[in-house]
């Protein structure tokens, strides 16, 4: 009762469709209805380096809207728990004996095999795709796994698979399968109608503003936005780099919509992760300090008592750096400001104003006109210790993560004891916070040129209650022209029953008029025999009497003798 009284309160509301989105959200949450015979399934399984898992999917038929996307969701079992399972270690595990790749992946297709009704195996779409672990195997080692996977799943599992099915994906592709997937989400891709008329989102095409994505991991590092479709005039080498950087691609279930047609810069930068930027800030500090130490005939950080201070470690933390045969012993110093300058050479910006880490060409950013949302790292370093995580803004985070390094050791491990951070936190990230977060300022701000003052970026972990990964764009974007094809199937259905409704019309009076044909051909036949008849009738005796004359003298001349 309560909820009727609730929609008929939003029904009342100018811009109602707001609340129906709500009311969709939480029904994702529920246990998908595997009884529901118009329901559609899909799997995607994502090979990464350090493991694979795989995505059940599924949606209802398409609502008829040329302009809209399937409506995919992750499915839930019977406890509204999402269907995903994850095996160790990554595919790229097989490179020596590709033969036992569908082996390695049997428990996956397995566990969704149990999920997908029975009877949709043979229409469920299998998605195989690779990514960052096989991108570094040589080619013909990834295309040997990727021939056993074609040659023997089929034999065990009757998904809809193909060869085109499987392969392995290019950073490039992840990034813009990330950014449809979390524009999906966020409803960006919906077209105007007259409850949205005035979003602030809107664009003036008519189309929603999309959103770009920020997603810092351990190794790697990503961004990904819509850019104009009219750039710059550019300098020969920059436009050539910006085609490579650049992925334009049409959304809609039909390409003579062009309407659905989107540019988005992505870009991955390797090395660039958390984890992986403090190794290679650990082997600067190292080869700085100890040809210091040569040069000028020191000691620093040789000893536990002379250590290197350390100024992206809170202050009193000792650690041990090692590299190969070399150590080097360094204490926190906790100066927040020192470390961002440190790590300014890592950035390898050039002094181009066009480009951003590494030296890499970056499309240009109407930062007046965009919005951000940053994954993994950017929550990890906004949440977890500082509690600040959702909208980001710059002047906040640099006091709190300046005050955060300044703290003792023993106080931040108390604090910790005493359940102040979030519940993901744990001792390494209480070790190296000081560090990821002035890395992440760095990146943001010098490597990528946002404003200090930017507002429109949101820090998350969770859009709409759930995590949402790159496999939901994949997926969204390889059945983007299924509606086309459920639409003219439909449309075939409908003008085959017009046709037959009419043809069975027809065919009654086309039945009854060859009646009427035969019946008169018949009555025209007979009356035809009639007259002949009739005729030879007439005409018989005269032939007779002719007959008699001819032959009687004929037997007169013949006695006569």
């Amino acid at each position: 009762m309560l909820i009727m009284d609730f929609r008929h309160w939003g029904a009342s509301l100018p811009r109602d469709r707001q609340y129906e989105r709500y009311l969709a959200r939480v029904g994702e949450l529920e246990a998908t209805d595997t009884e529901d015979p118009t329901l559609n399934y899909g799997l995607v399984v994502d090979c990464g380096s350090s493991g694979s898992r795989i995505f059940v999917y599924f949606w209802p038929r398409h609502n008829g809207n040329p302009h809209d996307l399937l409506d995919i969701k992750q499915m839930r079992d019977r406890n509204s728990q999402p269907v995903v399972k994850k095996i160790k270690p990554g595919i790229s595990a097989m490179s020596d004996t590709p033969e036992h790749a569908s082996d390695y992946l049997r428990p996956l297709l397995s566990f969704a095999a149990a999920h997908v009704p029975v009877k949709k195996h043979k229409e469920t779409p299998l998605y195989i795709l690779c990514t960052a672990g096989m991108r570094l195997l040589p080619e013909r080692k990834q295309l040997a796994i990727l021939a056993d996977l074609v040659r023997d799943l089929p034999l065990e599992f009757d998904f809809l698979f193909s060869q085109s099915q499987a392969e392995v994906i290019s950073g490039k592709q992840e990034g813009v399968y990330a950014w449809i997937g979390i524009n999906f989400v966020l409803g960006r891709f919906d077209h105007e109608d007259e409850s949205d008329a005035e979003a602030p989102q809107e664009l003036a095409t008519g189309r929603r503003r999309t959103v770009g994505i920020l997603d810092m991991g351990g190794a790697s590092l990503q961004i990904a936005y819509e850019v104009p479709t009219s750039t710059s005039v550019l300098p020969p080498k920059q436009e050539e780099e910006a085609k490579i950087l650049l992925a334009e691609f049409n959304l809609g279930c039909d390409v003579q919509h062009t309407e659905h047609v989107y540019r988005v810069y992505v870009t991955t930068f390797l090395g660039f992760g958390g984890n992986f930027a403090r190794q290679r800030y650990e082997d600067l500090v190292l080869n700085e300090t100890l040809t210091k130490n040569r040069l000028l005939g020191q000691k620093t950080g040789l000893s536990p008592d002379n250590p290197f201070l350390d100024p992206c470690l809170p202050v009193g933390l000792t650690d041990v750096v090692e590299r190969n045969s070399q150590v080097l012993h360094v204490r926190g110093k906790g100066d927040w400001a020192s470390c961002g300058a440190m790590l300014s050479p890592l950035l390898a910006r050039s002094n181009t104003s066009q480009a951003s880490l590494n030296g890499i060409y970056q499309s240009p950013i109407d930062f007046n006109n965009s919005e951000f949302y940053g994954f993994s790292e950017f929550f990890y370093c906004t949440e977890d210790v500082l509690r600040i995580g959702g909208r980001y803004h710059g002047p906040t985070f640099a006091k709190a993560a300046q005050d955060y390094c300044g703290m003792a050791w023993p106080v931040l491990t108390q604090r910790f004891k005493n359940g102040l951070f979030s519940s993901h936190a744990d001792e390494h990230r209480l070790k190296y916070q000081c560090f990821k977060s002035a890395w992440m300022y760095q990146v943001l701000h010098e490597g990528f040129h946002f404003p200090y003052d930017y507002p429109h970026l949101q820090t998350a972990q969770l859009v709409y209650d759930r995590e949402v990964q790159w496999t939901l764009g994949a997926i969204l974007y390889k059945t983007r022209f299924l509606p086309l094809r459920d639409l003219r199937q439909e449309g075939v259905r409908q003008a085959h029953g017009s046709w037959f409704r009419l043809s069975f019309v027809y065919n009654h009076y086309l039945f009854f008029a060859c009646i009427l044909v035969v019946l008169l051909a018949i009555i025209l036949y007979l009356l035809r025999l009639r007259r002949i008849h009739h005729r030879q009738t007439r005409t018989s005796a005269p032939l007779d009497l002719l007959w008699i004359e001819e032959v009687v003298p004929m037997i007169g001349v013949q006695v006569g003798p």
